[in-house]
C-alpha cells in the first residue's frame, strides 16, 4: 500500500509541488528533481528495484536511478520538486483511477511511496514505429498519488465507450489503460504535405479519461530552433576580418 501524502502545487506555468511527509512516510522522484527539502528528510538513491529495474527505466528515456525522500523525523517534513519545462503538474490518485495508469515517457515527476513504475510497451506496430513517443511507455501502478508533467495546458478528456478521439502524436501525456491506442494516417494528399501536423495522428477510442498537453516538449524545442540563428563559429568570425 503507498504511503499517503498532502501536496501543495505552486506557480502556473512553471510549477513546484511541495509534498508534506508524515514521519517515516516517503516519496520517489525522478533523480535531479528536487528543488529543496527540510532537515528531517532523508534522501536514498537506487535503482528503484534492481540492476534490471534501473535498465527498463533508462529504456523510457529516465535515469537509471530514482531517488527516495523519506521523513526520518518524529514530526512532518516538506521537500518539494520542480516541473522540467513550462507545464503543469498532474495529480493522478491511483486508487480512484483503477490502480493503473499508462503515460508518455519521460513524464512521471514523482510518487507516492508504494507506488510502482515501470515499463509499458504499445501493442500495435503501427503506434510504436509512428506514435510519436515510439513502443515504450510508464505504466503507473498502486493505490496512491503520483505526479506527471506535461508541457503547456493540459486538457481532460473522459471518452465513453466507443468514443472517438483523434490528436497530434506528440500531445498525448497518460491515459487510462481501457482507452485504445492507435494511430491512424492523417489523410489526403494535401494534407499529408502542408497540413503542418505530420503524417500521423493518434487515434484514442474509449472508455477511459485521457490527459492531453497543448505544447509538448518537442514542439517546443523546435520553435526555439527556428528562431535561434546559427552560431558563428570560430573560423567564419575569424575570415571576416581578414
Amino acid at each position: 500500500m503507498a504511503d499517503i501524502i498532502d501536496y501543495k502545487i505552486y506557480g502556473d506555468d512553471l510549477q513546484l509541488i511541495e509534498i508534506e511527509l508524515d514521519p517515516r512516510e516517503g516519496v520517489r522522484a525522478e533523480v535531479g528533481a528536487m528543488t529543496y527539502m527540510e532537515g528531517d528528510i532523508q534522501m536514498q538513491t537506487a535503482t528503484g528495484g534492481g540492476i534490471f529495474q534501473g535498465f527498463k527505466r533508462m529504456l523510457t528515456g529516465e535515469s537509471f536511478f530514482i531517488s527516495t525522500f523519506v521523513n526520518s523525523g518524529n514530526r512532518k517534513a516538506r521537500v518539494a520538486f520542480a516541473a522540467p519545462y513550462p507545464g503543469k503538474i498532474i495529480p493522478l490518485d491511483l486508487g480512484k483511477l483503477g490502480g493503473k495508469f499508462l503515460c508518455q515517457k519521460d513524464s512521471f515527476l514523482c510518487a507516492a511511496n508504494g507506488i510502482d513504475i515501470d515499463v509499458a510497451f504499445t501493442k500495435r506496430l503501427g503506434a510504436g514505429f509512428f506514435g510519436g513517443e515510439g513502443f515504450i511507455l510508464q505504466k503507473l501502478q498502486g493505490d496512491g498519488l503520483a505526479f506527471v508533467h506535461a508541457g503547456g495546458t493540459i486538457v481532460e478528456k473522459n471518452l465513453g465507450v466507443g468514443e472517438v478521439l483523434r490528436a497530434d502524436t506528440g500531445c498525448l501525456v497518460a491515459f487510462a489503460p481501457t482507452v485504445d491506442y492507435d494511430i491512424q494516417f492523417v489523410g489526403g494528399f494535401r494534407n499529408a504535405l502542408f497540413g503542418g501536423e505530420g503524417l500521423f495522428l493518434v487515434k484514442l477510442t474509449g472508455p477511459g479519461k485521457v490527459y492531453l498537453q497543448s505544447l509538448p516538449l518537442s514542439k517546443l524545442a523546435e520553435r526555439i530552433m527556428a528562431v535561434n540563428p546559427a552560431p558563428l563559429t570560430s573560423n567564419s568570425s575569424s575570415s571576416s576580418f581578414e
